[in-house]
């Protein structure tokens, strides 16, 4: 009997223990589904408020854009209406814009039927030379710069060394360059005289300079003998200081001493046919 009563006594306490057992579990339970469903509506919160500022952001932009297209529907309208406002004065103002670009382009177009002239007079030249002086001579170089003639002739055909006097073999090269400056009247003939480094003296001459300049005087006398107009030449002495290499050898020394004929248009005529040009243009 006794046994009886310990086992129902026993029975009844772990009963009374088991019921509040499961109300805590409960609540347990309760309590994470809760913090379950606080953690879901902070991340929604979250989402939201970025979805706001993102449409804050693009609502700021449209603003922007809504003022700067009513900037430009003021402006076009602005502008309608000063376009519309274009007086007969306005109009007259606008032709004589187009005649003055007009004339512009009329003059460029004379200016460059000028140089195309001025080019198919510098081939014909070279072209005559070429025939006429030989352009395979190694001592005799024709070459075009800037639409202006050179004729290099080396001194040996020319000169003896040291010396101004024209030689008789020279004599013979200078005849034909004298007829391609007689076929040309409207241009001017510069005779250069070039020498080496070498200092230079022989009691009439001080230096390269006199003697550069004596040997260009003697090729103008030779010239001017064979008809060309003494109005056409200039006497030019440049001395060792337009050398076409270094003085270091006497190869290069034969090469920089040299005359060279320049030719080119007369600076008169020159200054003529812009005067002219500017007449033309102006009406007058």
């Amino acid at each position: 009997m006794m046994r009886i009563y310990t086992f129902g006594v026993t029975a009844m306490i772990l009963l009374a223990s088991c019921g509040p057992n499961k109300e805590l579990v409960a609540a347990q339970a309760k309590l994470k589904n809760t913090e379950d469903l606080l953690n879901s509506a902070t991340v929604k919160l979250n989402s939201c408020l970025s979805d706001k500022a993102v449409a804050d952001a693009n609502l700021s932009a449209l603003r922007d854009q809504l003022f700067d297209l009513r900037k430009t529907n003021d402006a076009l309208i602005s502008s309608t209406e000063q376009m519309t406002l274009l007086t007969s004065k306005g109009a007259d103002n606008l032709e004589k814009t187009l005649e003055s670009l007009q004339e512009r382009d009329l003059k460029i177009n004379r200016l460059q039927d000028a140089i195309t002239k001025k080019d198919s007079i510098t081939l014909a030249i070279v072209s005559s030379l070429k025939k006429s002086v030989g352009i395979d001579d190694p001592d005799i170089e024709i070459s075009v710069e800037k639409g202006v003639v050179f004729i290099s002739i080396a001194d040996k055909l020319l000169f003896k060394s040291g010396s101004f006097t024209v030689t008789q073999k020279a004599k013979s090269v200078l005849e034909k360059v004298a007829i391609v400056i007689n076929d040309k009247p409207n241009f001017e003939a510069m005779i250069e005289g070039h020498t080496d480094s070498q200092s230079y003296s022989n009691g009439l001459l001080v230096d390269n300079w006199d003697l550069s300049v004596k040997r260009s005087t003697s090729i103008i006398r030779e010239l001017q003998g064979m008809g060309v107009d003494p109005a056409q030449l200039v006497a030019a002495g440049r001395s060792s200081y337009v050398p076409l290499t270094t003085n270091d050898t006497a190869m290069n020394r034969a090469k920089n001493r040299r005359t060279r004929v320049v030719l080119l248009p007369k600076i008169d005529q020159f200054y003529e046919m812009i005067e002219n040009e500017v007449k033309t243009l102006s009406g007058q």
